[in-house]
């Protein structure tokens, strides 16, 4: 079959594609023919081996795809990695059917980013009625949904944080109340000017380095960042923990594989994602679709930030 393979550490440029044996199915594991996988920005910190799990060579990124089982079910599935080809196996409990109004592009973008938004604003940043939401990156995968479920789980004021006005202006259509340009001079201040002057409550950050500590120093007492990503590939300034108790704050990281041990985890988000697509309060963004020998590409264009949505690899082309 045809794979994207990797098989040296490094950047857009050490992804191949080749021909490589079709897995087999084994214990308990099923095939999936691939119609469409997700592209994310972990994928690229595999590709350098910069993740937050090592990875050993040769290896085939993607941890999301969309397709049929031998069955014939048309499901989305997290998957431990091999997306980025025509074939993958995929464990039974982590694979969710895909109703006929729902596209591959839109059950790619619940399964990893839609449920990481749903589960750091219900489980950890416990967003209350009222409260301000932050929500960093508010254009991409994780962020444009986020800023949806802000709102419907009841945030008072939801602040988008994006990097280019067309981004911005794409926040405030999806329900964010105000938008803050990424590269302001004075992070800190825009967040808590956007707040009406007031600290905020609940941040969601995956930029690290400098936005990350502006990020934590607008927090109100009680307040709480959940961080989910260092994209800048620049690491914060260390937390104190005495500063942390001085003003009441949390920072509380998020990775989504803790939830795939649970499968129950899973289950709740995607059954509530799935509902809310399909009565139409929630929307998700196309960011386009790139054939398989478009991967460097595509790997590219998220590292410059130059997409929006979700990305989809096409394995066909």
């Amino acid at each position: 079959m045809r794979a994207v393979q990797v098989t040296r550490f490094g950047g857009p440029e050490v992804l191949e594609v080749t021909e490589i044996p079709e897995p087999v199915p084994h214990d308990g594991l099923q095939r999936l023919r691939i119609d469409a996988a997700g592209i994310n920005f972990a994928d690229t910190h595999q590709a350098e081996n910069t993740y937050l799990a090592k990875q050993e060579l040769p290896l085939v990124p993607g941890a999301e795809a969309a397709g049929r089982l031998d069955d014939g079910r048309r499901v989305v599935a997290l998957l431990n990695g091999g997306g980025y080809a025509e074939v993958a196996l995929v464990h039974p409990a982590a694979a969710f059917e895909i109703p006929d109004e729902v596209t591959d592009s839109t059950a790619l973008s619940l399964v990893i980013q839609g449920t990481s938004a749903w589960h750091m604003l219900r489980t950890s940043a416990h967003l209350a009625e009222g409260e301000s939401v932050v929500i960093h990156a508010a254009a991409g995968g994780v962020g444009s949904i986020a800023v949806q479920l802000a709102k419907a789980f009841g945030a008072g004021r939801v602040i988008a944080v994006a990097s280019t006005p067309e981004k911005r202006a794409l926040a405030l259509e999806l329900g964010a109340d105000v938008a803050v340009d990424a590269g302001a001079g004075d992070l800190r201040d825009a967040l808590r000017e956007a707040n009406n002057g007031r600290p905020v409550d609940v941040v969601l950050e995956m930029t690290g380095g400098p936005s990350f500590d502006a990020s934590l120093a607008a927090l109100a007492p009680f307040g709480r960042l959940v961080t989910y990503g260092q994209a800048s590939r620049e690491r914060p300034t260390p937390v104190d923990p005495g500063a942390l108790m001085a003003r009441s704050r949390a920072v509380i990281g998020f990775w989504l594989v803790h939830c795939m041990s649970r499968p129950a985890m899973l289950h709740e988000a995607m059954n509530d994602l799935i509902a809310r697509v399909v009565d139409g309060s929630l929307k998700t963004i196309d960011g386009g679709t790139y054939g398989l020998s478009e991967a460097r590409r595509a790997h590219e264009d998220l590292r410059a930030r130059r997409t929006v949505g979700k990305l989809v690899l096409d394995p066909r082309r």
